[in-house]
C-alpha cells in the first residue's frame, strides 16, 4: 500500500469517535496528529514501554513531521487507558511516528527504537511490567516489515556480541491505532519532570 493512503478506519480517535475532520495539535510541533499528513511524509509505529517517554525520544528526531501516542496490537476495540493498564485488551501502548523520509529514513528511525530501550524483556519494560509495555514494530507496508526484520537481526547479532539476550519484539504489518485521550499526548511537554522509563542496553546498532 502506498504510505499515504490512509484509510481512516485504521486511525480512531480517543474514546472511539472515528478521525473525520477531528483536529488536534501537537503540543511542541504544532501540527496536526491525525490524518491526513503530507503526501510526502511515511509513518510507522512503535511500542517501546510507557508510551509518554517513548513519543519524546522520537519527536526529537530531526525529519519526524508529527507523533501520537494510542493504543495497537489488541483485540478491545476503542479501549481507554484503564482498559490497556488492565493487561485484559492485548494492546500495546504504541507511538505513531510520521516522517519525512528526505530527512530521516525508516532505518534511522528503527537505530533510535532499538537503542531507546531493551527489547529482550518481554512482557515489561523496567519497572513497568505487563503486556501493554512490550516491544513491536508496526508496518505500514511490506517493505518497511523487511527493514524491520533485517534490523532485528542485525541488533540480535549485536546483542549476542555483548552476551545479551533474546529479542522478543513484535514485528508486523501495522494493526489498527487507537489514539489515547488527550492528557496522554505529549505528555512530557506538559509535564516536562513526568515520568519516563526509557532505559537502553547499552550496546550500540
Amino acid at each position: 500500500m502506498h504510505h499515504t493512503t490512509i484509510d481512516n478506519q485504521q486511525f480512531v480517535a480517543a474514546e472511539g469517535l472515528p478521525v473525520t475532520s477531528v483536529a488536534a495539535s501537537h503540543r511542541l510541533l504544532q501540527r496536526s496528529i491525525y490524518p491526513p499528513f503530507p503526501e510526502n511524509c511515511h509513518y510507522a509505529l512503535f511500542a517501546l514501554g510507557c508510551f509518554w517517554g517513548a513519543e519524546r525520544r522520537f519527536w526529537q528526531q530531526t525529519g519526524v513531521w508529527v507523533t501520537a501516542v494510542g493504543y495497537a496490537g489488541g483485540q478491545s476495540k476503542n479501549p481507554n487507558y484503564h482498559d490497556v493498564c488492565s493487561g485484559l485488551t492485548g494492546h500495546a501502548e504504541a507511538v505513531l511516528v510520521v516522517f519525512d523520509p528526505a530527512q530521516v529514513s525508516f532505518l534511522e528511525l528503527l537505530k533510535v527504537f532499538w537503542q531507546a530501550h531493551d527489547p529482550t524483556q518481554g512482557m515489561r519494560q523496567g519497572n513497568d511490567i505487563g503486556s501493554q509495555y512490550r516491544s513491536a514494530i508496526y508496518c505500514m507496508d511490506r517493505q518497511q516489515l523487511e527493514q524491520a526484520e533485517e534490523s532485528c537481526r542485525h541488533y540480535q547479532a549485536r546483542l549476542d556480541a555483548a552476551g545479551r539476550g533474546q529479542i522478543t519484539t513484535e514485528i508486523s504489518l501495522a494493526p489498527v491505532f487507537y489514539y489515547a485521550e488527550g492528557v496522554h499526548q505529549q505528555y512530557l511537554v506538559q509535564n516536562p519532570n513526568g515520568y519516563c522509563g526509557l532505559r537502553g542496553t547499552g550496546v550500540l546498532y
